[in-house]
């Protein structure tokens, strides 16, 4: 299963390339936010993550709602954030 995960941006890593840093419960990775170019996210604010993008800025509230959910799934919670967990990108 693929979700979106709510995510904190943390720093942009490359302007240039729309590539940030977000935290993902505890798990730091690079993601690109190139879909979201005309309304970037800035540090400490929050976006929807799936696949090493992010897909949407949501609100500090939506993200905390969304993230108590997902984790109730269990263990396609713990698999996505794992799955996460070892993603790079190039």
């Amino acid at each position: 299963m693929c979700l979106g995960i709510p995510g904190r941006i943390v720093e942009i890593t490359d302007p240039a390339n729309c590539l940030a840093k977000v935290d993902v419960s505890g798990v730091r990775r690079v993601i690109s936010i190139r879909l979201l170019e005309n309304d970037p996210p800035a540090p400490d604010e929050w976006v929807l993550v799936h696949v090493g993008f992010a897909m949407a800025k949501i609100d500090e509230a939506e993200a905390l709602l969304t993230l108590a959910a997902v984790q109730k799934l269990g263990e396609a919670y713990t698999d996505e954030i794992q799955a996460f967990d070892s993603s790079v990108i190039l």
